[in-house]
């Protein structure tokens, strides 16, 4: 499969995602904060909301799996040397390396996901407060951070946490050398000949949309750094392939809902986008920045908000809006549990939790059909392909780690929209 993300919203054909496991049990309410988590989850009630996530993509597009795809590339001995040493050095465990090599792929596959325990086998681990020596990746079902799709490249994420740096080597080993892939990878972290590493750029995949294949809108703030937007910006400067288009949102760093610009805005179809309009279109004080990369030149004009600079590139979609219009005490609830936190499989076709009545009144409002992940997985509907939904998946326990559907999906390829 030959990656190409260049939309939101284009017919979805591959995409990865990470079924939670025995890492997201592996958490106390003292480490929750620590793994990013504002609570601990119930695994057994979250893995059947997650089945239905899983059944409707399944349903639209080829699924892959974290875990599947790291040990069919631990085969690969250069592939895992080269992951082992890097992950090792990085998590303080040189000592490991050589252990950790001996481990078949799809046993160290599952170690490097759910953990490895402490062995109190000195006085230093005795004392140990920790229980793992290599801790459990609770955040990898939020597969959208680690890496995302620009146009013919996957761009790998440089976390904001040093917790989840190893989701993102994970991804790359990946994405760099299991056969089922072709693409390039771009790497902060490693970047192109003539751009200078910053070890302040960060960038995650919540805070970047693929408009269209000239427009990139990014959010800016406790997880993607100015210096991360600078990288991509360098980068496209660098290809000096025609003018490309990137929208800066800058985003409050409280509170945490606000994580990532997909919590506030996210893209419906060809006329219609999500907005959490009391950040999208009341806090001026956040400037949204228009950078026009012609070439290797770049010009930069302030914008009164996104949908109004997507308007003036073609772009226009008319606000949805989380929450509905009526009420900011329920506008901002739902925001908190992922409202605005869409996920297109088609133009028009979106996924989103249940518990969000009032956004979903609001869809319904504006000419989407609500359909049941359960009905549609069970063959008791069928999609329309003229026709807008939104399927609703059931979120009371996904919601309290912090994301939805959007960051819950890693697409890697998606068809054409013709604009």
């Amino acid at each position: 499969m030959r990656t190409c993300i260049n939309s939101e919203i284009g017919t979805l054909e591959g995409v990865i995602l990470h079924t939670p496991g025995s890492e997201v049990e592996n958490m106390t309410p003292g480490n929750s904060e620590r793994a990013l988590y504002s609570d601990i989850l119930n695994l057994s009630i979250a893995s059947k909301e997650y089945t239905q996530l899983s059944g409707v993509l399944k349903k639209a597009a080829m699924v892959y799996e974290v875990k599947d795809l790291l040990a069919e590339v631990l085969h690969n001995k250069v592939a895992k040397s080269h992951l082992l040493h890097e992950l090792c050095f990085h998590e303080g465990i040189p000592e490991m390396e050589e252990q950790l090599f001996e481990q078949t792929g799809s046993e160290l596959a599952k170690m490097l996901i759910e953990g490895v325990i402490l062995e109190r086998n000195n006085l230093t681990n005795y004392l140990s407060r920790e229980k793992f020596l290599l801790r459990p990746l609770h955040n990898l079902f939020f597969t959208r951070d680690a890496a995302m799709g620009m146009n013919g490249h996957m761009l790998i994420g440089r976390m904001a946490n040093r917790i989840r740096e190893r989701e993102t080597m994970i991804m790359e080993v990946i994405f760099n050398h299991h056969p089922v892939f072709e693409t390039s990878t771009l790497n902060p972290l490693k970047p192109p000949q003539g751009i200078l590493f910053d070890p302040k750029a960060t960038i995650e995949g919540g805070d970047l949309l693929v408009v269209r294949d000239d427009i990139f809108l990014i959010g800016t703030g406790m997880r993607t750094s100015t210096q991360g937007i600078d990288f991509i910006i360098e980068t496209l400067k660098k290809q000096n392939k025609g003018v490309f288009h990137i929208i800066v949102q800058e985003l409050p760093e409280t509170p945490e809902s606000f994580i990532h610009l997909d919590m506030i805005y996210t893209c419906l179809s060809m006329d219609s986008c999500m907005v959490y309009e009391p950040v999208v279109f009341n806090l001026s004080r956040y400037k949204t920045i228009h950078f026009c990369i012609d070439n290797s030149k770049v010009i930069i004009h302030e914008q009164p908000n996104i949908p109004e600079a997507l308007k003036k590139l073609g772009i226009d979609l008319k606000p949805v809006a989380c929450g509905g219009k009526d009420d900011p005490w329920i506008q901002e609830r739902e925001q908190w549990h992922s409202g605005a936190n869409f996920f297109a499989i088609a133009p028009g076709k979106i996924i989103g939790y249940e518990r969000n009545v009032h956004t979903l009144d609001e869809l319904n409002k504006n000419g989407f059909e609500i359909i049941t992940a359960s009905d549609l997985i069970k063959g008791k509907v069928q999609l329309n392909d003229n026709k807008k939904c939104v399927i609703t998946i059931a979120g009371s326990e996904l919601a309290r780690g912090g994301g939805g559907a959007r960051c819950m999906t890693m697409p890697v390829r998606r068809s054409e929209v013709n604009w």
